[in-house]
């Protein structure tokens, strides 16, 4: 890579990471008031997390699009697109606030989801023209742009929440204004649309012949349990943290911490992916999120919230950032829209059930907010030992392999 074209990368991470840090805090802002706000609108409680799990189901059902959007007109016009998904989603989201209506605000939620599904391309547009050795940095930098998401996100909300007379309408109309100035910053990105494919050009594999490999078998996995379970428990926390007897500000701090746990070790995970290996850091993170569950079922005070909370964000990032590597060098650029679109529609497919489950688990599955934050933190375990046991195959595989 020439000194012009490893500048050109460099400058690319800064425009993501500036988009991951101020595009990026409409997310804690409402994954915060998200369930808050549907409990105050559903007719029944079991319904509260239902809000997010639109958002994820928005998410899921345009990744696919927007890969392809991206492939052809390129990677800012998909972006921008997003960013005008998530302010139209705020519009609507605030409408049914006003409204009292739980329906719009669904709608607004589902809107919302295009912004969700745009971000998640974030990563994947810093290995675009990283080289091979810059390409995990440049992953983990993007998404260490979360780190100021993760504080301006939960203190908007404090500032916003009850700024006007309907409860979260002050929050949502903070979220179109991020939108809008954010979608600004994509002016400054210079990622080259792919080329157009001649008739000769190669096709690459079919979705099924792809989803067949082990190395991309194994890290959309581990890419989904990693997203759904943070999305699980996360979803569940404000619910749970209130109706074990704090208040919203606790709430609000908790996720807080747990964002920063999400994003503040990216500064250092591409390192450690490039020293010790991607599979080493992925089995870690599998490990971090078990832990989390463990401090989750201990106890509900509030240290205990703390304290799960910042482990799951920390496992998340280690299995997410990891599999996004492998998931990254194990395809060919003509493949990108297939592949990549193909792994964010079936990892937001885990993480909207996750989303639909929570709300279950959490109010319907007991008589009170413990039983149910304890049954939020069981269901982790089945998938836990799948992710796990698919790691354990391609990691034997691979020394199968090399043997042979």
């Amino acid at each position: 890579m020439t000194d012009s074209s490893h500048s050109t990368a460099k400058r690319n991470v800064a425009v993501l990471v500036a988009a991951q840090a101020i595009l990026g805090a409409q997310m804690p802002m409402i994954f915060t008031i998200g369930g808050l706000a549907g409990q105050s609108l559903a007719s029944n409680v079991c319904f509260a997390t239902l809000p997010i799990s639109m958002i994820v189901l928005g998410s899921m059902l345009t990744a696919t699009p927007i890969s392809s959007f991206m492939q052809k007109y390129g990677r800012r016009a998909g972006f921008v697109v997003g960013a005008l998904g998530g302010a139209l989603g705020g519009v609507v989201g605030a409408y049914g606030l006003y409204l009292n209506s739980f329906p719009v605000f669904l709608l607004g939620s589902l809107l919302t989801g295009v912004y969700m599904s745009a971000q998640g391309f974030y990563r994947f547009a810093a290995a675009d023209t990283a080289s091979d050795a810059f390409r995990p940095k440049a992953i983990s930098y993007v998404m260490a742009g979360g780190l100021v998401s993760a504080i301006l996100g939960p203190q908007l909300v404090k500032f916003t929440a009850d700024a006007y007379v309907v409860p979260f309408l002050g929050t949502y109309v903070a979220v179109i204004a991020v939108n809008l100035i954010g979608s600004l910053l994509f002016i400054f990105l210079d990622i080259p649309k792919p080329p157009v494919p001649s008739e000769d050009a190669p096709k690459g594999r079919s979705r099924m012949e792809l989803l067949k490999t082990p190395t991309i078998a194994v890290a959309v996995i581990c890419a989904m349990v990693s997203y759904a379970l943070m999305n699980l428990v996360m979803t569940s926390t404000p619910l749970a943290v209130v109706g074990c007897g704090f208040d919203k500000a606790d709430a609000a701090d908790v996720v807080t911490l747990h964002v920063l746990a999400m994003f503040v070790p990216s500064f250092f995970t591409g390192h450690l992916i490039a020293r010790f290996g991607v599979e080493k850091i992925m089995g870690l993170g599998l490990a971090i999120l078990a832990a989390a569950g463990v401090v989750g079922l201990a106890g509900v005070e509030l240290e205990n919230f703390y304290v799960a909370l910042v482990l799951l964000g920390l496992g998340w990032n280690f299995g997410f950032i990891g599999s996004t590597t492998l998931l990254a060098s194990a395809h060919e650029p003509h493949e990108r829209g297939r592949m990549q679109g193909m792994n964010d529609l079936i990892v937001f497919g885990g993480v909207t059930f996750a989303s639909l489950a929570s709300g279950g688990l959490m109010n319907c599955s007991g008589g009170s907010a413990v039983e149910g934050w304890t049954a939020v933190n069981l269901a982790m375990v089945p998938f836990l030992t799948m992710a796990g046991g698919a790691l354990i195959w391609l990691v034997l595989n691979q020394r199968a392999v090399a043997k042979a």
